[in-house]
């Protein structure tokens, strides 16, 4: 299967084509903050539908205010370009899609030039009906006076690299970190929900979490919809973690990824819950327009649309 060309500034290249100066701050500092979103194949319409792309544009604006810096293209030229990447690769089936805002001139005060890049990626998913196996990670989750996470900066996620690393060499799958207090924040590129005494639980924004599009997904419409339980927002213990009757991690990327075992002890029965299972099918049902809700929140590739 043929590599997806990568949308560079307005010009649809090859991937070995679209590069950056090894001295930029993009490259050395890792000065860049990026959205990870989705686009979905509606075989029945004939339509790619990217989802929420409006609320992916303003985080990354966020993200780039923190950062210091802009790019020169406003909301209705990133439309464009991800219609324009998507289309222009003549993409019929799901993809992720990194959408990469940078800094290309040298030296840690460098705010210009800046540049733009969108990157499709297939990505995998976990198998049907596999779950994770997950631990607590001994890597703390960085904090908001260090280096905020509600700031999507590749520098961020070398606090995931590690705990992942660690993880894997551990004979995990995935790590869950816990913030400055103790107390559990996220995985390392998803945010966590859990089902304890019958009610879905997720930690605060202020437990060090990406303020997730997906999480607000689920708490704005799926999980009161679907399964009649509103997702209360508040502290969790890592020891809630391992009599949990179900957890998943939610994520543009990881879409509803469930977990099935925590530091060995089996989430539940250790195996994928009822309550995991139907957000998971109804979450897939909105985003790839089967569910017809919300069309404000899919985006058509191949057909134009007035924004």
């Amino acid at each position: 299967m043929a590599d997806l060309k990568i949308w560079m500034n307005g010009r649809l290249l090859p991937q070995e084509q679209a590069v950056l100066p090894v001295n930029s701050a993009a490259v050395f500092y890792a000065t860049n903050v990026f959205e990870g979103l989705r686009a979905y194949w509606n075989a029945q319409d004939g339509e790619l539908y990217a989802f929420r792309l409006g609320d992916h544009f303003a985080r990354l604006r966020e993200s780039m205010k923190m950062m210091r810096f802009t790019v020169p293209y406003n909301d209705d030229d990133l439309f464009e370009a991800v219609r324009a990447v998507l289309a222009g690769n003549e993409v019929r089936e799901d993809v992720h899609l990194h959408l990469v805002a940078y800094v290309l001139g040298p030296g840690l005060d460098a705010t210009t030039p800046t540049g733009l890049y969108i990157n499709p990626r297939r990505r995998p998913r976990v198998a049907e009906g596999q779950g994770l196996a997950c631990c607590v990670s001994s890597w703390q989750r960085t904090s908001d006076n260090a280096i905020p996470i509600r700031l999507k900066c590749g520098a961020n996620y070398q606090n995931g690299r590690l705990a992942t690393l660690q993880a894997k060499a551990d004979g995990y799958d995935q790590p869950i970190l816990l913030d400055r207090s103790g107390k559990v924040a996220e995985g390392t590129g998803a945010t966590l929900l859990v089902v304890r005494k019958g009610r879905l639980v997720t930690p605060t924004t202020s437990n060090d979490i990406l303020e997730s599009i997906t999480r607000t997904t689920l708490m704005e419409d799926v999980c009161p919809r679907v399964v009649g339980m509103e997702v209360v927002e508040r502290e969790i213990d890592r020891t809630e973690l391992y009599v949990a009757e179900e957890a998943f991690f939610c994520g543009s990327g990881y879409e509803i990824t469930p977990i099935t075992s925590i530091d060995r002890f089996p989430v539940g029965t250790g195996e994928i819950g009822p309550v995991t299972k139907r957000i998971t099918q109804a979450y897939l049902a909105l985003v790839r327009g089967q569910d017809t809700r919300h069309p404000e929140w899919r985006t058509p590739t191949y057909k134009r649309v007035t924004l």
